[in-house]
Parts: C-alpha cells; sequence; structure tokens
C-alpha cells in the first residue's frame, strides 16, 4: 500500500488536520468501509465520454455518492457521473476505484480539491491509475469519437499540486509500459502531447496555434495536475484523451459543451470497451 503520510509532505510531523494527505487517508476509509474492500488495486478517473466504461470493467460491487466522502463534492460538470464504484475486474481477482467525475481546476476549490481522488485512490492502496478526458484535438485526422494516449503534458495552469521542496522527477509520467499495453489491446491506437489550459472558456484560435507551436496534440482543461500528484504519490499513469471536438481555429463552427456530450455519448460504447479491456490487462 502506498505510504500516504510520506508522500509528498516532507514531514510526518504535521498535525494531521493540516495535511491533504491526512483526508485522503479519512476519504479511503470512508471507501474501505463502504465498499467491504480494504484495499484496491487500480483507479480510474472518468472523463467526459468515459462514463460507460464504469459497466464494462466488471461488477460493481458498491456504488455511492462521492459527496458522501470526505474531501468530495458532488459532480459539477453535465455529463459526469458523481458515483463512486468499487468494481470486480473481469477474471482478474483484483478491484478497481472507479471516480465517476473529477474536480476541475475552473471550479475554484483549489489544486488540493483537484488531486484528492488521486491522493485517496493512493491512500485506498491502488498502485496505477488510469486518468481519462475529453479534449479538443489539434491534428485534422483525429475525428471526434478518436481515443488517444497521452505520451506527455504541457501544464498551461501556472501551479502545481505539490508542496514545499519536494522535487519530482516527470520524465515518464505518462508510463511507456502501460502505453504499450494499451496498444496490445487496440495497435491503432495514437498517441500526442496534452495541453491542460486553465478554463473554462473554451481556449483561442491563437491559444489554441500557441499549444500547437509548444508542441501540443491535444487540448484540455484537466488531467495535467491530476498526473503529477499520482506520481508524487507514485502511481503509475496511464493517460488517455477522447477527442469529442476539434479545437478551436481547426475546426470552423463554433465550440459548444452539449456537442462535446454528445461526442462522448457516441464514442461510449467503443471507449467503454477499449478501456475495460486495457484496464484486465495492466
Amino acid at each position: 500500500m502506498i505510504d500516504a503520510t510520506s508522500a509528498g509532505t516532507g514531514s510526518t510531523d504535521e498535525p494531521d488536520s493540516t495535511t491533504p494527505f491526512a483526508l485522503a487517508r479519512e476519504a479511503a476509509a470512508t471507501i474501505a468501509e463502504r465498499s467491504g474492500v480494504e484495499q484496491h488495486d487500480i483507479a480510474l478517473v472518468l472523463g467526459s465520454g468515459w462514463g460507460q466504461a464504469a459497466d464494462l470493467v466488471g461488477q460493481t460491487r458498491a456504488a455511492f455518492d462521492q459527496a458522501e466522502v470526505p474531501g468530495f463534492a458532488a459532480a459539477a460538470v453535465a455529463g459526469h457521473s458523481g458515483q463512486v464504484r468499487s468494481v470486480d475486474i473481469a477474471d482478474t481477482g483484483r478491484r478497481a476505484l472507479v471516480f465517476g467525475t473529477r474536480t476541475h481546476f475552473y471550479e475554484g476549490r483549489g489544486v488540493r480539491a483537484v488531486v484528492h481522488a488521486v491522493r485517496t485512490a493512493a491512500a485506498a492502496g491502488c498502485r496505477a491509475i488510469v486518468l481519462t478526458n475529453g479534449c479538443g484535438g489539434l491534428r485534422p485526422e483525429w475525428a471526434p469519437g478518436t481515443p488517444v494516449l497521452i505520451s506527455d503534458h504541457i501544464n498551461l495552469t501556472a501551479t502545481s499540486p505539490i508542496e514545499g521542496a519536494n522535487f519530482v522527477d516527470l520524465t515518464d509520467l505518462y508510463s511507456s509500459r502501460l502505453r504499450e499495453t494499451a496498444r496490445e489491446v487496440d495497435p491503432g491506437l495514437g498517441e500526442g502531447v496534452y495541453a491542460q489550459f486553465r478554463g473554462p472558456h473554451y481556449e483561442t484560435p491563437a491559444e489554441v496555434r500557441m499549444a500547437g507551436v509548444l508542441g501540443a496534440d491535444l487540448v484540455g482543461m484537466s488531467t495535467t495536475l491530476e498526473a503529477i500528484a499520482a506520481r508524487e504519490a507514485g502511481l503509475e499513469v496511464l493517460g488517455v484523451s477522447l477527442v469529442t471536438n476539434q479545437a478551436a481555429g481547426i475546426s470552423e463552427t463554433p465550440l459548444a459543451h452539449d456537442e462535446v456530450v454528445a461526442a462522448g455519448r457516441a464514442a461510449a460504447d467503443r471507449c467503454g470497451r477499449l478501456l475495460a479491456d486495457i484496464v484486465g490487462r495492466i
């Protein structure tokens, strides 16, 4: 089990009430009580378009509103589920901890809230985490409904979840081993660099062009802060984006959230089965 007390605090002498890791331990204890399982093996954070994966990964043994778990709030984005599930991964004897939504940075609850699910997963015993999102694509060949592996990221939020002088190496943040496992399931999966903007407004065409110059292939409003916190906690990270729309300036039509949700629903079965097959192999 990951030692969430020492992961990134720099000290174990702080009063528990002042540390985000203590809150994560409290949340993990609540999840263990509600699920009847002391330890989970892998966590999934489901972004736009990925909700059906929870039904396909395996049999749900327990489900409850995440707002009932310390440190979590109700889902704030249309198209996201506010449930936490404990799922038996089919034919493996392992358990997945599935978060049906995430806290976005633009909600204004602070970076600790954004990465609370990741730290809770580590405190619950998970050794790997799959972070998914719906995003805008910069490559014209990636039509809406295309899943793409995240190979690296550009964090444009101007913040970090890591507190104090804790210098975490992010060289192989998005596990090359797990990306290879994903390609065993679907050899045709592309991969690219994901850039996170603060949101909640969509990016301007000029900002999308800037992201492309910096090396981004995908743009969105989540994931990078969670991935950093996951590495800090010792989790192996797989990132998968669903291109729900072409980014501003790539597409000739204006962007709208209801279209993002619709694209996610249209791709739900394919993405859910893909993710279920990947999780079964991890």
